[in-house]
C-alpha cells in the first residue's frame, strides 16, 4: 500500500518510515508535520493509508481525518498515539485501527491490515468519547485545484450556490461540498437558518432591518446591507424561521 506520514514530530516519521521500508511491504509516498500539509499531500498523492498523528497544533488528528474523509477517494486511517486509555478506549470500542507511540513493528503491520475508512459520524464519537475535540474547526474549499481551509468563526454566513454552498467569509468567498443541512447539524451552535437557502453565524447579526417590501433582513457587523454583487435575498429571514432568529440574538 501507499503510505503518507503525518506527525509534527520529525523523529516520529523518521521511526515510522523506517519499520514501513525495513517491512518492504509499503511504500512511504510522503510525509507531513501538520494537519494542513498532510491534506495538500494526500489530495495530490492519493495515498492508500494515511498514518495520522493524533496530536498536532493547529488542525489535530481527528479534524484532519473529517477533511481527509471528505475527499473523493478518502484514504483509510489509522491513527498513532500517545494518549491515555480513554483514547484508547474510544479507538478499541468503534474497531478504529491505532498504534501507540513508540511504535513497533508488529502493531504497525496489525493496524494496517486492519486500516478502514472512517465516516464523520464515527470521528466525532471518537473526539467525544475519548475528551478529544472531535469537531471541525475549518470547513475545506477547493481553489484552482489546491485546498483552502477556512476557520468557521471566520464565517458570515452560507447560502445555496446550485448544487454547492457558498461561504462568504472574513477574507471573502469560496463553494464548498457541505450541505446547508450538514453545516446546520454540525454547527448547530454557531450558525442559525434565515430561510431555506441560507445560514447565518448568530455572533456576526447586528440588527434586523425592515425592507421596502416589509421583510426582514439581517445586517451583519461591519457590513450596511448585503455584501456587494449579492442579491437583495441572501439574508432575508423567511416567516418560518424568524422567531428562532429572535431567540437565537437574544441567546435563549
Amino acid at each position: 500500500m501507499n503510505v503518507l506520514i503525518v506527525d509534527d514530530e520529525l523523529p516520529a516519521r523518521s521511526r515510522l518510515r523506517q519499520l514501513l521500508e525495513d517491512g518492504g511491504l509499503h511504500r512511504v509516498v510522503g510525509e507531513a508535520g501538520n494537519g494542513r500539509e498532510a491534506l495538500d499531500l494526500a489530495s495530490r498523492l492519493e495515498p492508500d493509508v494515511v498514518l495520522l498523528d493524533v496530536s498536532m497544533p493547529g488542525l489535530n488528528g481527528i479534524e484532519t481525518a473529517h477533511h481527509l474523509n471528505a475527499f473523493d477517494k478518502p484514504p483509510c486511517i489509522i491513527f498513532t498515539t500517545a494518549y491515555d486509555d480513554y483514547a484508547i478506549e474510544a479507538f478499541d470500542a468503534r474497531a478504529v485501527g491505532y498504534v501507540l507511540k513508540p511504535v513497533r513493528r508488529e502493531r504497525l503491520e496489525r493496524a494496517l491490515q486492519q486500516a478502514a475508512r472512517l465516516n464523520r459520524n464515527l470521528l466525532s464519537e471518537i473526539g467525544k468519547s475519548s475528551g478529544m475535540d472531535g469537531g471541525r474547526q475549518h470547513v475545506c474549499a477547493r481553489v484552482r485545484g489546491e485546498l483552502r481551509l477556512i476557520p468557521v468563526a471566520d464565517i458570515d454566513y452560507c447560502h445555496a450556490d446550485q448544487k454547492y454552498v457558498r461561504v462568504h467569509h472574513r477574507h471573502g468567498q469560496d463553494l464548498i461540498d457541505d450541505s446547508l443541512k450538514m453545516l446546520e447539524d454540525e454547527f448547530a451552535k454557531v450558525f442559525v437558518r434565515i430561510h431555506r437557502g441560507a445560514l447565518v453565524a448568530v455572533s456576526k447579526i447586528e440588527t434586523l432591518r425592515k425592507l421596502d417590501d416589509g421583510r426582514l433582513a439581517v445586517t451583519l457587523r461591519g457590513n450596511h446591507g448585503n455584501p456587494p454583487g449579492e442579491a437583495a435575498d441572501s439574508l432575508v429571514i423567511s416567516r418560518r424561521h424568524l422567531a428562532e432568529v429572535r431567540r437565537r440574538i437574544r441567546g435563549d
